[in-house]
């Protein structure tokens, strides 16, 4: 008889590891006091250097710089009409368009006049004279309406409704130019005109609210109306220069404008213009507010197509301060440190909007496409006959985080 085995022990399986003790491992890694802490911030101010160094790039300096250029000639011409209207009492600000259209069509008419093939003045006014026309009258009316209004309001109610022109940009902007914009873009509007409502709040404060005429309600409808046709101007202007050139908007505007302003100047003023005690004092003013209007009229172009017309009647927030810095010496205002503040308010809000590029939606389902690229794809037809895009039109330098895309 055979024996039984003996049983087998049971294999008992190994005991699971003792979970790390987390917190003296974590204990233990910390750096020791006074060695790493001294690291970890370092990094820290040099990230922030380099966030900086990314929004304050040399492309968006440059784009507020040339702003600041064309609010000092803004601020020229407002010099040079005051000097003219309150010291020598020359209240001629069609005639001053005038001089302005005039050299308009002395420079770029001219040039547009001896140009070959299609960019010949008689070619140019064969395809769009109807549309030149109305952009030339739009142009003349923005100036004389709000010149006008200092007649009938105050001062502090034409640097406040004056801002509209910016919502009429910025509209019109989104429904005819299909320029989108970001988060960003609308805080540094907000700050901009906080900015000048701290101006404005300045001038009540030390007494320069005056100017009021005898119907201070058709006063502000004026400038209301004035701010909307230079909102119509500048985006038209924008329109121009980007699908066409900037020789064919300044000499169709001169050609256009010189044409009315003269035919306004015979109607309405030259009674005021044969009142004019002509000397060599009133002839210098004239001749620097023409000048500084031609360097406006010639420059903001180059400056739109660079940025945006939103970006440019941002920037000319600032002319209103230069001409109260400048007043400062010449008239003796009164000063307010509100004024200093207004500025650098208005400067930082360029600062936002300029850190941050817009974009053309040019089809409204490539839009939501691109706002949303994680969700579906949406089905395009094939008959379509454009070719739907999403272009960057960049104020500042973004080449790492926003390429240019384009969604076929």
């Amino acid at each position: 008889m055979i024996p039984p085995e003996p049983p087998q022990p049971q294999l008992q399986p190994p005991p699971p590891p003792a979970p790390p003790n987390h917190v003296v491992t974590t204990i233990e890694n910390l750096p020791a006091e006074g060695s790493g802490g001294g690291s970890l911030s370092a990094s820290s101010r040099a990230g922030m250097r380099q966030r900086i160094r990314k929004v304050l790039n040399r492309e968006m300096l440059i784009s507020v710089a040339l702003g600041q250029v064309l609010s000092l000639l803004v601020c020229g011409i407002g010099l040079t009409s005051k000097y003219l209207a309150e010291d020598f009492h020359a209240n001629t600000p069609v005639f001053q368009s005038f001089l302005n259209y005039i050299l308009l069509f002395l420079v770029y008419t001219t040039t547009l006049a001896v140009r070959q093939g299609e960019e010949n003045l008689l070619a140019i006014l064969r395809r769009r004279w109807w549309k030149y026309m109305i952009l030339g009258l739009v142009d003349l009316e923005a100036n004389y309406l709000v010149v006008k209004a200092y007649q009938y309001t105050t001062l502090t109610s034409v640097q406040l409704l004056d801002c509209f022109v910016i919502p009429v940009v910025i509209l019109l902007s989104w429904f005819f130019l299909l320029i989108r914009y970001k988060a960003v873009h609308f805080i540094g509007i907000v700050v901009c005109i906080l900015g000048m409502g701290c101006m404005v709040g300045a001038d009540v404060l030390v007494g320069r609210h005056q100017g009021a005429g005898e119907n201070k309600l058709v006063g502000d409808l004026l400038v209301l109306g004035g701010a909307t046709l230079y909102g119509i101007s500048n985006v038209w202007e924008e329109s121009i220069i980007r699908t066409l050139s900037r020789v064919e908007f300044l000499g169709m505007i001169g050609l256009f404008g010189a044409f009315f302003s003269g035919i306004q100047l015979a109607i309405m003023e030259h009674k005021e213009l044969l009142k004019v005690p002509w000397d060599w004092q009133i002839g210098l003013l004239y001749v620097g507010f023409s000048a500084c209007m031609f360097g406006l009229y010639s420059f903001m172009p180059v400056v739109i197509k660079k940025t945006s017309a939103t970006s440019v009647n941002l920037s000319l927030l600032t002319a209103d301060l230069y001409s109260l810095f400048c007043g400062l010496f010449l008239f003796h205002y009164k000063f307010s440190g509100l004024y200093l503040l207004s500025f650098f308010t208005i400067l930082i809000g360029l600062v936002l909007y300029s850190s941050t590029s817009t974009y053309i939606a040019q089809d409204p389902r490539v839009y939501k496409q691109f706002r949303n690229p994680s969700g579906p794809v949406a089905d395009l037809p094939s008959t379509a006959q454009v070719e739907p895009s999403v272009t960057y039109t960049s104020l500042g330098q973004e080449t790492e985080e926003e390429p240019h895309v384009r969604v076929a």
